[in-house]
């Protein structure tokens, strides 16, 4: 008796079985996609749109610096109740920075804030008012009422400093500061700024966003 030996055939895929993986890989490129895309949009907004940028008339940040952890910025709301910086992203971040005594100045930023936000019409909800309140004083009774639709958090001065810095020459509280939905400081306002050319930015800004920015905080 002998025995034949046959060598066995090839494993191939046929057309059925190629077209099938060909789809699957497809579909994971572009669920990473989709997972990526904020990222994405977030970079096409500082880079790609950066040669019509040179129009500016904020400061845009070379490298936008990112909200810091709670153990870095410690926020409390008016109840003295912790507040995580966290939980502020989802939204376009309009800040102010001033004690909460709030000299001339301050209320000049606070109605220049609450200005803005109300001249982008339909967009406004896409930007929230924010003032971080440096030292123990809670911010004066009679501003309250025009802050109702804003955050208002204190915060330790120099935990500010670390991660908001103002232009050469001048002091936190005579800007304004603009942080993305990602969380990302990415744009300074000039001390004695000119509403309009701000208004300008932030329309440009939110117009490059709008693909992937929607109003209303949502999770990231």
């Amino acid at each position: 008796m002998s025995f034949a030996v046959h060598s066995l055939p090839a494993a191939t895929l046929d057309d059925d079985g190629m077209r099938r993986t060909r789809i699957g890989r497809i579909k994971m490129l572009l669920l990473l996609l989709v997972c990526a895309s904020p990222v994405i949009a977030s970079y096409f907004t500082y880079y790609v749109i950066r040669p019509q940028a040179r129009t500016n008339y904020s400061t845009l940040i070379e490298t936008p610096r990112y909200l810091p952890e709670p153990s870095q910025l410690s926020l409390l709301d008016a109840q003295q109740r912790q507040v995580d910086p966290r939980s502020l992203r989802g939204q376009w971040l309009l800040i102010v920075v001033a004690d909460g005594a709030c000299d001339a100045r301050c209320e000049k930023m606070l109605y220049a804030q609450r200005q803005l936000r109300e001249t982008l019409g339909r967009e406004k909800d896409r930007l929230d008012r924010v003032w971080l309140v440096t030292g123990d004083q809670p911010p004066r009774a009679d501003l309250l009422p025009a802050l109702a639709q804003a955050t208002v958090v204190q915060a330790v001065p120099a935990q500010i400093a670390a991660w908001l810095q103002p232009a050469e020459g001048h002091t936190l509280g005579e800007h304004l500061y603009l942080v993305d939905p990602m969380g990302y400081w990415m744009m300074r306002m000039p001390a004695d700024f000119e509403p309009a050319k701000v208004k300008r930015d932030l329309d440009r800004l939110l117009r490059a966003a709008a693909s992937w920015d929607k109003p209303g905080r949502g999770p990231l």
